[in-house]
């Protein structure tokens, strides 16, 4: 028996399949919401792809589990006990659609945004009952990443980050409680910062793309999937770490502009795969394959790794 049998997602794009899909599962009764047919479509297909996905990765089936979907926010929030939020990251469209939740839910019934990093406080600015409010940042893609970030905002009550541990659990993911709110959190500004170093190192001509991504999936990539950061440092030494940082340190990308590569392709309309080009160039062909490799690849990462 869950904690919370009846849960409620409201938004499906990307993310929101999977979510659904790892709650159902896990014996929960859950609402998908979206505004049109064709979003319920596409969050159908996403949900069986999920869900296969899961199958492969032996995840269990807990009895009791299941699916419906909604248009209407109402129908969607009818008896939810937990609410997940996966809309698009604006801040002004968050703020309304909480206010919407909260006119059809209990003042006890947690509202959990999936935002990737606007404030929990921001969300909950203006709500009655900002306590219930807070942020449960799942990774993409949803199914297949185990851990979820909670980020309480500064009305934040024990008892809501109490409750989204607790789902968290029940879905057997890894609850990362942070102590308080930073832009980003820490998955993107790790993740970012990577980044950033990255695209500096191609920008100045040092390295490049395929080689970058050569250099990172078999040097760091491979290894911190093991051995994460603060473990690295004790299996490296202090000393090391201390006399390598006291030179590499300062000449490290420090930008606070995104990359010249990145804004030249955004202007050509290049955004990545969802326009068949970016830094590299895709067929329609080669996006499936590389998903489904991708996929069956994380699997097989998550077994090892467990």
């Amino acid at each position: 028996m869950t904690t919370f049998s009846k849960v409620a997602i409201m938004g499906t794009g990307t993310m929101g399949p999977g979510m659904g899909a790892v709650c159902a599962r896990a014996g929960m009764q859950v609402a998908m919401y979206d505004v049109s047919a064709d979003a319920i479509e596409r969050a159908k297909a996403g949900y069986d792809m999920a869900w296969g996905v899961l199958d492969r990765l032996e995840a269990p089936v807990v009895p009791g589990g299941s699916v419906r979907y909604a248009s209407d926010v109402a129908g969607a929030l009818d008896g939810a006990e937990f609410v997940m939020e996966a809309i698009p990251e604006k801040l002004d469209l968050k703020k309304s659609e909480f206010a919407k939740y909260e006119q059809h839910v209990g003042p006890h019934v947690i509202l959990a945004s999936n935002t990737s990093g606007i404030p929990a406080t921001k969300i909950a600015a203006d709500l009655a009952h900002p306590e219930r409010v807070v942020v449960m940042h799942w990774s993409n893609p949803p199914h297949l990443i185990p851990m979820i970030e909670i980020v309480p905002g500064e009305k934040t009550s024990q008892a809501t980050i109490d409750g989204t541990k607790a789902v968290i659990d029940e879905v057997g993911y890894y609850p990362c409680l942070l102590k308080k709110e930073v832009p980003g959190f820490v998955e993107n500004r790790v993740l970012y910062a990577i980044m950033r170093e990255c695209l500096a190192l191609v920008d100045e001509g040092v390295v490049d793309l395929d080689e970058l991504d050569l250099n990172v999936k078999w040097g760091i990539g491979y290894k911190l999937a093991v051995i994460p950061p603060m473990h690295l440092l004790d299996m490296a030494g202090m000393d090391i770490y201390k006399a390598v940082a006291g030179y590499l340190n300062r000449d490290l990308s420090n930008a606070s502009e995104v990359s010249p590569t990145i804004n030249a392709l955004v202007e050509k309309g290049r955004l990545g795969m969802k326009t068949k080009g970016g830094l590299f160039d895709y067929t329609d062909e080669e996006i499936g394959a590389l998903r489904s490799e991708r996929a069956k690849k994380l699997v097989a990462v998550r077994k090892a790794i467990s």
